[in-house]
């Protein structure tokens, strides 16, 4: 019976994912969200019925009915969250709420089947983070002084990330994390954030070489710690972050050139410098050369994305623990292992649907400081993906990243959940400036009328 439960299901999954997909690019095709409400309930529809089947298919495989209780939770929390937004928020951007609740089902969908203790570890930071996330979309509408703490969010940056280059635990080679009062986290997550903040500031009041010079060394502070500390993977996204600032602010593509320059000079020192580097990419150039190894998590990745074919083993038809650190770095390989290739892609879709959207909200925004913290955002979040599902697809070599939004990792998601509501915020400040666009318009057609109605009457 489980047996045709599971192949059942895992049609079910797909059709509701390609349907979900279909309407996430549907939605830009209407500029108001009023005009998308329809695709955003059908979406509803699709994320739910997609954890209703995968559920299903996790209690018929084990059952276990404590996982049924596990699941009720997630569907209690996951409906107020989009309840209470709609309510709360009716202005902001319902495809990335929408976006950010399905991957978040995802991750525990997955995450429950590769360890139930640190599902239910990721499901209670994920509901914490909703509760700070929803207070965030209010304070960036109102608290307009945010743009005026520039270099304090440089300072703030550097202090933190200084702190793990010093006194962090080292993980794998690289000090990423640092613990106070016995809560581990990741530093290097949350300073993206502030990261974020100093360089829109920073570039705003830019008005010669100098001060985009100036800038531009405390960005490369940033990305130095980051390299010392040997969070490579995060020295990365900074770099990254900075470039496409650098271009949105100047529109100049001789500085991006130059940046990609220096970038590929910087790739290659530390080639020579870090062994782990150098393992990496001989593993990402022949991971079965030395399997047992140097090879070992690339090549069982690789196994595993194979043997899911397009729809996948089904949840607990295949042995993706047999890649180490999967539920971080590899979730991907998981993923594309039992709910197969063609669930792995859709999943894929959804976050460059995320990506899109983030970037047309920062297209269409006036304020220009706010454009860039977006766009930020969106950069950030799109480029730490293609790290994450390239590394472990050997398209690129091992970054030693999260999946954002999927991956197990409590700072990860955590920081994610606090990125996608400030975008919310900053999509309400786009609404107000098109509602006050509106009024003026209808202001001065006013005045036009009067002043054809008195050139009239004389």
């Amino acid at each position: 019976m489980e047996l045709y439960v599971t192949e059942i299901s895992k049609y079910v999954i797909d059709i509701f994912m390609l349907i979900y997909v279909i309407e996430a690019f549907m939605a830009f095709r209407y500029k108001t969200e009023k005009k998308r409400k329809g695709l955003y309930i059908r979406q509803i529809i699709c994320m739910f019925a997609m954890q209703v089947s995968c559920f299903i298919q996790i209690i018929a495989r084990t059952g276990k009915p404590v996982y049924l209780f596990f699941f009720a939770f997630q569907i209690i929390i996951f409906a107020s969250v989009l309840m209470l937004f709609y309510v709360i928020y009716p202005e902001g951007n319902r495809l990335l709420i929408n976006n950010t609740c399905l991957l978040l089902m995802i991750g525990m969908i997955i995450l429950t089947r590769l360890s139930y203790d640190k599902a239910v570890k990721q499901f209670f930071i994920v509901t914490a983070s909703f509760i700070i996330g929803f207070f965030i979309p209010e304070v960036i509408l109102r608290f307009d002084y945010l743009k005026k703490l520039t270099w304090i969010y440089a300072g703030a940056g550097i202090v933190a990330i200084g702190a793990v280059l010093l006194y962090g635990a080292v993980t794998n080679g690289s000090k990423i994390s640092f613990t106070l009062a016995g809560i581990t986290f990741q530093p290097s997550e949350a300073v993206k954030v502030l990261f974020l903040f100093f360089m829109a500031g920073a570039l705003l009041e830019a008005e010669n070489i100098w001060q985009l010079f100036l800038a531009s060394v405390v960005a490369a502070g940033h990305v130095i710690i980051l390299v010392l500390s040997r969070d490579l993977g995060s020295a990365l996204i900074f770099f990254v972050i900075y470039l496409a600032l650098i271009y949105i602010s100047t529109e100049n593509i001789g500085y991006l050139f130059i940046g990609l320059g220096l970038g590929a000079v910087a790739s290659v020192v530390a080639y020579k410098l870090f062994s782990h580097i150098r393992l990496r990419v001989q593993a990402w150039l022949d991971p079965f050369g030395d399997i047992e190894t140097s090879g070992y998590q690339l090549s069982q990745s690789l196994f595993g994305i194979s043997s899911g074919g397009w729809f996948g083993l089904g949840l607990y038809g295949g042995s993706p623990r047999s890649i180490p650190y999967v539920e971080q770095d590899f979730i991907f390989s998981a993923i594309a292992e039992e709910m197969g290739v063609i669930y792995a892609v859709l999943m894929a879709l959804v976050c460059v649907s995320t990506f899109f959207m983030l970037m047309y909200e920062g297209y269409y925004i006036k304020d220009k400081y706010y454009r860039m913290v977006v766009c930020g955002i969106g950069v950030a979040y799109i480029f730490q993906t293609f790290l994450t599902i390239g590394g472990g697809a050997k398209f690129i070599p091992l970054t030693g990243v999260t999946l954002p939004l999927v991956s197990y990792g409590g700072t990860s998601v955590l920081v994610s959940i606090v990125m996608i509501m400030i975008a919310e915020g900053i999509c309400m400040i786009r609404t107000d400036e098109r509602f006050e666009a509106m009024e003026r318009r209808k202001q001065k057609r006013e005045q036009e009328r009067r002043q054809n109605g008195t050139t009239t009457k004389a």
